[in-house]
């Protein structure tokens, strides 16, 4: 019994890498396709929103040495710096969306940020499901709560496209920068609660 348990859990681990290392991958390509998108259409959003797959590459990092059996001590370190991430990202978009909203700063219409963005919203959407499954299956809380991270990844991808189709299909210029805040919300809550030691 006890060996039928070890290999259902090994099934379970195994299936928590494929779903850390489908996030990594479809976050590393992310950065590049959104770095093209951005600097084409002079886009705020899908600059922050590029910047926020590189925190969730460091995010899906730190679940993969965890259940590697990586200590306490070193999740706790990458967290922090995880943490300090997304304090750098707020500080930046914060900036910058107030810059575009005061000057009036007009983004160009991007077909393949939208097109990326409505992808990775499907995508997030489904990685989460995966992942807060397993983890719940092995009792994990770390992936539990990478697995959130995911989820709310999936909602601000969609928060950006909604921003893009404002003022791709209806000239409304300021959906991009206001998209840009919503993010600022997100890094300032994910930099407390992962100061706070939360999940």
């Amino acid at each position: 019994m006890s060996s039928q348990n070890d290999a259902a859990r090994q099934v379970l681990v195994s299936r928590g890498f494929a779903l850390e290392y489908a996030t990594l991958g479809w976050n590393v390509i992310g950065i590049v396709v959104l770095a093209v998108a951005a600097i084409s259409a002079r886009s705020v959003a899908l600059a922050g929103f590029g910047l926020d797959s590189l925190i969730e590459i460091g995010a899906s990092t730190v679940v993969i040495w965890e259940l590697s059996g990586t200590g306490e001590d070193r999740r706790r370190r990458a967290l922090r710096l995880i943490g300090a991430g997304f304090s750098l990202l707020a500080v930046y978009l914060l900036v910058q969306s107030t810059w575009v909203l005061a000057t009036g700063f007009r983004p160009r219409p991007s077909p393949l940020g939208i097109g990326w963005t409505a992808v990775t919203a499907a995508v997030m959407f489904a990685l989460a499901f995966g992942k807060a499954r397993t983890g719940s299956a092995l009792d994990n809380p770390v992936l539990k709560a990478e697995g959130r991270v995911t989820m709310i990844d999936g909602l601000l991808a969609a928060a950006v496209l909604l921003g893009l189709l404002l003022n791709s299909l209806a000239g409304l210029w300021w959906a991009d920068p206001a998209a840009g805040h919503v993010l600022v919300y997100y890094a300032l809550r994910e930099t407390r609660e992962l100061f706070a030691g939360e999940p």
